[in-house]
Order: C-alpha cells, then structure tokens, then sequence
C-alpha cells in the first residue's frame, strides 16, 4: 500500500494576532539551526526564509517591530551563509 503525497501549503498572508509573522521568525530560527548542523541546502534555505521575512515585514501590521527584528538577525544569518560557503 502506498503512502499518499503530502504537500505543504503556504502560509496565508495575514494573520491576526501576528501569527504569520511569528511563522516567519520561526522559518528563520528552524533554517539558522540547520545551516548550524550543516545540513545540505541550509544556506539557501536560510536565505529564501529571510527574503520571505523581509517581503511580508512592509505589509506586516507591526512593520517597525519587524523591522528591528530584521536588522537584529540578517547580520548574523548573512555571517553564517558567508562561513558556510567557505
């Protein structure tokens, strides 16, 4: 017997609540811990979860608060990318 496919489904754009925006965080802080454990393809899955972070940060209700989030983590997100592609 075999297993049916599983698909993910995106994430909707907004949330109540902040939700969607704590996925968000979330998808960062998951590919940070890959990309720690040198896990294959982390690096660019680091680097689509940060773009994803920063697209929906401008249409985000809590735009600032996510956009101090942002200057806090690309730095070091950007230093682990850079080190593991060395």
């Amino acid at each position: 017997m075999s297993r049916p496919m599983t698909t993910r489904t995106p994430a909707p754009t907004s949330e109540p609540g902040g939700n969607h925006s704590d996925r968000l965080k979330d998808e960062v802080y998951r590919q940070m811990f890959r990309l720690e454990a040198n896990r294959p393809g982390a690096d660019l899955g680091l680097a689509l979860a940060l773009l994803r972070a920063w697209l929906a940060s401008s249409s985000a209700p809590h735009t600032r608060e996510s956009n101090q989030w942002l200057k806090k983590i690309c730095p070091i997100c950007i230093a682990m990318i850079e080190s593991s592609i060395r």
